[in-house]
């Protein structure tokens, strides 16, 4: 069984389009999985390279009750807007 070029093409067009829609639809649902009623929740790493701190400073946070967290299957979450009061309340003690 031999396929023209032209054929062979447009198979792979439509494979490669189909790549492209099965792409966009695990990068929604990954969207979902990191989010709890529309705001993202980012984990222990994502904190840390946000705020640039250490792991121990990020533990101090939270045994401070200064960052609220979420533990989900044993693996701990912090809500965006909860990192971004963090940051407006430690400006507000500089000052």
């Amino acid at each position: 069984m031999n396929i023209d070029r032209t054929e062979f093409m447009a198979w792979m067009e439509r494979i490669m389009t189909r790549f492209d829609i099965l792409g966009e639809k695990l990068s929604r649902k990954q969207n979902d999985l990191n989010s709890i009623d529309g705001e993202q929740l980012l984990d222990n790493q994502d904190v840390l390279q946000l705020l640039k701190i250490s792991a121990r400073s990020l533990q101090r946070y939270r045994s401070d009750k200064r960052l609220p967290y979420y533990t989900i299957s044993g693996k701990l979450y912090y809500k965006l807007s909860d990192v971004h009061q963090l940051i407006r309340d430690s400006f507000r003690r500089i000052e």
